[in-house]
């Protein structure tokens, strides 16, 4: 059995991009071996989003338009420019979302505004957080969204269809620019060479299967 890398502990889930989310699910499933559940449908942004845990407190979201032939599609995680799934971003859940933020301006990283989300579950209830925008210099989206859940049940508590998350790293064209951004968050990642592109590794009861 594949042993995992240490993997920033405060990770709160990958999001797995595409522009036909129900093309993605199915890709998914069939490589994996394991079908993720539906979360709902985030209020305001025309996405929906499947789950499957990845160990812990973490998991993955594949994300994609919720009516995939509206036009245009949404811009979030650049659903709008994509012509295949991406991990378009990963997301950490810091101890204290606001200081987090003014740490990180403070060390010379924005990783701006936060926003208030939503989502709408299957059985109706509304999910509510906070977030910092998908927007801004994330350096391909290596550098992390940042989350605080405040009183919503966190998607792990649902009991999701789990694969294991063996690995997850970066590349990009200017690793110390990416170091550096990482740094004033207080997150790790490791980052080489190469065009900006993250990549997972999974465990999966068909072996070990590559995101990215």
């Amino acid at each position: 059995m594949t042993e995992p890398q240490e993997i920033e502990p405060r990770m709160d889930h990958l999001v797995y991009a595409a522009p036909d989310v129900d093309a993605l699910v199915a890709e998914f499933t069939e490589r994996t071996g394991v079908a993720p559940v539906l979360g709902g449908v985030h209020v305001g942004r025309g996405t929906r989003n499947h789950l499957v845990g990845l160990g812990g407190a973490a998991y993955l979201e594949l994300i994609g338009p919720d009516d995939p032939t509206a036009r245009p599609l949404p811009d979030v995680f650049g659903i709008d420019r994509l012509t295949a799934p991406r991990l378009a971003a990963w997301v950490v859940r810091p101890a204290d979302l606001d200081a987090t933020v003014r740490q990180a301006r403070e060390r010379g990283y924005d990783p701006g505004d936060i926003a208030p989300l939503s989502r709408r579950t299957p059985d109706g209830d509304l999910l509510q957080w906070r977030l910092t925008p998908n927007r801004g210099d994330r350096f391909g989206g290596l550098a992390p969204a940042l989350i605080d859940w405040k009183d919503a049940r966190h998607p792990t508590e649902g009991g999701l269809p789990q694969v294991r998350l063996l690995s997850l790293a970066g590349r990009h064209p200017d690793p110390p620019a990416v170091r550096n951004a990482l740094a004033a968050l207080g997150v790790a990642l490791d980052v080489t060479p190469g065009p900006a592109a993250l990549e997972a590794v999974l465990d999966t009861p068909r072996g070990p299967v590559t995101i990215s």
